[in-house]
């Protein structure tokens, strides 16, 4: 919240300028993710301590590449730079650019600039000018364009702190605009300036040409009164961004050199290699292959420590806290419960880590170009890949990124088939079931099974996902043209802090998101198997001591009070819930404690561990100390046949990886679709598509 004492800033630049990296630099862990209100893009709001003990919230806006808006994150930085009575206004705009992409970048400052709000430019990536053969004239520079200019090397920490000093000085920064873009027609800016003397020429125009809230009261009054047709605004547009141009190569003729003897084409070369039509595609099956081997690999010493920790708390708090019901919810129901999800979080932050350093290095763009030419053919653009591959991390703000395809069709069909990718929710759901059916070997000696099995229900997912893009094209009868531009950054070796504070912000958000849901299901769990209607449940104790003496066997006292508890868990709320919907899990080889995990998992798939958890720890008193993973191991038929077997585990995988991902999922692609219709089909088609399949499977494989 702006107070009194703290500066608003904004960071704003092009997608690709390092901007993150400026505000990592800035605010460190000290940031938050949230909404802006009403609409669903991401903003990002840190704090930072500034010279002489000032305070600045700094926000971190989406990658703009100007003010002209295509997408609803451009018309969120828009909206913030109109909207003086935002609590966020910035006091002071800092604009990111790339050393190497200066020219383009400095349209958006000079539009920036037009709104005459302080601005400071900062050259990011200064650490390359030697190498580049990149010379600027600052002074120069300062005076032509009106503003504090700050080299800064994020990588190396360089002009961090005089970035700090500009933005405590940022009263004493010129407003005034860098050139007068009025003139592009000065017949039509002196009646609109005349009309509305008390407002900015600049924020009156962007209120014509852009579809943004602002000035509502006057808005219609604006348009009404100096209406263009969308041709003529356009051609005023491009006049516009001709006109600045003009300003930045007759700067830039001056205020920049470059010996074109030291470019070097290193990226070139590279990406002939990493986008070839063959090799291309080879590497990126190689560096999945080498990351779903290191998830498994990496992480076992971790998890295993984990599981033991927990199942020694569990047993710990069971012996020395007051007999009663409050223990048994603590050592049955929440311990259990939360260590089901905890237990999975090296695995979760390995593949957030590749995930960063992937998008960190540059070769993520690669892959969107890449994958354009397998997309088109189904009925989804390059742009596609995006939501897709950020599926891999969650489902909804995947889906919230499809925001940025203009194509109704190819945004439509892109929101419907990204749950079927693999998100980080279902991987706690894969480890154990893997660690269970997979036996622990390596082929030719270097590669895992369990690793490649990983790898290959993630290829499953995205598999799924194309074809259902292939058929839903065919189906949606939509007439559409696009045409798909990425841009390509510069190689770079990742920056160690970005990816920490990415591992640890993506992680922390992960455990604590689940971990509320979690805490409430293992809850109502615990309360749903430790209670019971009838005689049945309160009589447990002596119905199971009635049987075993008319049986004539000698048990063991700890074996009748494991009887006993298994006896009160099948007559529990729980129980009776589990055995009504057996006979329709029954065929794909669940019992009934399975069906409980699987229904309670729609609220978010790594509750499936939790809630498994939760459910065998209940009135369990023989070994205590039992990890989750070796209670799943022990559990067996009435028969004794083991019920998590090769035959029920590949079901289940099968289920989790066609499945519907979650409520919160379902919930967003209403809003994004504005109708309960898509969300409804995707519901009833994933759900009976994932079980038919876990169906087939099993009753193959048994």
């Amino acid at each position: 919240m702006k107070s009194h004492q703290n500066i608003n800033v904004a960071l704003i630049g092009n997608p690709n300028t390092g901007k993150t990296s400026v505000f990592n630099q800035l605010t460190g862990l000290n940031q938050q993710v949230g909404n802006y209100p009403g609409i669903t893009v991401d903003k990002k709001l840190g704090f930072c301590k500034l010279p002489n003990n000032i305070k600045a919230n700094i926000l971190d806006l989406p990658g703009t590449y100007s003010l002209n808006a295509s997408s609803i994150d451009e018309n969120v930085v828009i909206e913030l730079l109109l909207n003086k009575n935002d609590k966020l206004f910035p006091d002071v705009a800092v604009v990111v650019t790339d050393v190497e992409n200066l020219k383009r970048n400095l349209l958006l400052f000079t539009q920036i600039k037009d709104l005459e709000i302080p601005t400071i430019l900062v050259i990011n990536m200064a650490d390359r000018m030697k190498r580049k053969g990149i010379f600027l004239d600052i002074p120069f520079l300062e005076e032509q364009l009106k503003t504090k200019i700050v080299l800064v090397s994020t990588r190396q920490g360089i002009g961090i702190s005089d970035l700090k000093n500009a933005i405590v000085d940022y009263k004493n920064l010129s407003t005034e605009p860098c050139l007068n873009s009025s003139t592009i027609d000065t017949e039509y800016f002196d009646k609109l300036r005349k009309a509305f003397p008390n407002q900015l020429l600049y924020k009156l125009w962007l209120v014509i040409t852009q579809d943004v809230n602002f000035l509502n009261l006057e808005r219609n009054e604006i348009r009404s009164s100096f209406t263009k047709s969308h041709s003529d605004l356009k051609r005023l547009q491009q006049k516009e961004t001709i006109k600045r141009y003009q300003f930045i190569n007759d700067t830039l003729k001056i205020g920049q050199k470059i010996d074109v003897t030291k470019a070097t084409d290193i990226r070139a070369k590279l990406d002939r290699i990493l986008t070839h039509k063959v090799f291309g595609y080879l590497i990126f099956f190689g560096i999945l292959l080498l990351i779903f081997q290191s998830i498994f690999d990496w992480s076992s010493v971790p998890m295993d420590w984990i599981d033991t920790a927990f199942a020694n708390l569990a047993s710990y708090t069971k012996n020395h806290l007051a007999p009663g019901e409050f223990t048994d919810l603590i050592s049955e129901g929440i311990i259990p419960g939360i260590g089901g999800i905890v237990i999975f979080i090296p695995q979760i932050a390995f593949l957030f880590l590749f995930i960063s350093v992937l998008e960190e290095s540059g070769y993520m763009s690669r892959v969107v170009f890449l994958m354009d030419k397998i997309m088109r053919r189904y009925g989804l653009s390059g742009k596609s890949i995006v939501p897709l591959i950020s599926g891999t991390a969650c489902a909804i703000p995947a889906i919230m990124g499809a925001r940025n395809i203009e194509n109704w069709k190819e945004r439509l069909i892109t929101i419907l088939v990204t749950p079927f990718i693999t998100c980080s929710a279902r991987l706690p759901v894969y480890a154990i079931l893997i660690a269970l059916i997979i036996p622990d070997k390596r082929i030719l000696g270097l590669f895992s099974l369990q690793g490649a099995t990983l790898m290959i229900l993630y290829l499953l997912g995205f598999g799924m996902a194309i074809f259902s893009a292939f058929i839903l094209n065919k189906i949606l009868k939509f007439k559409t043209k696009t045409y798909f531009v990425v841009e390509m950054p510069s190689y770079k070796i990742p920056l160690f802090k970005n990816i920490a504070i990415n591992v640890i912000e993506k992680t922390k958000a992960f455990v604590f998101g689940a971990g509320k849901i979690i805490l409430a299901i293992s809850i109502v769990l615990w309360f749903l198997g430790s209670h019971g209607p009838g005689n049945d449940f309160k009589n447990a104790q002596q119905i199971v001591e009635k049987d075993v003496y008319n049986s004539n066997q000698k048990m063991n006292p700890s074996v009748i009070t494991d009887k006993v508890s298994e006896y009160k868990l099948e007559n529990s709320y729980i129980g009776i819930i589990g055995k009504t919907m057996e006979p329709v899990i029954k065929p794909l080889g669940y019992d009934w404690k399975i069906g409980i995990a699987v229904i309670s998992s729609f609220a978010a798939r790594e509750v499936f561990v939790g809630t498994l958890a939760t459910i065998y720890s209940v009135g369990s008193h023989s070994d205590e100390e039992t990890t989750i993973k070796k209670r799943m191991e022990a559990e067996v038929h009435p028969d004794g046949s083991k019920i998590f077997n090769f035959a029920t585990g590949i079901s289940l995988l099968l289920f989790y990886a066609f499945a519907m991902q979650c409520v919160s999922t379902l919930a967003i692609v209403k809003k994004e679709t504005n109708s309960w219709k898509w969300p409804i089909i995707q519901l009833f088609f994933m759900s009976g598509f994932a079980y038919i399949t876990a169906l087939i499977a099993y009753q193959f494989l048994k």
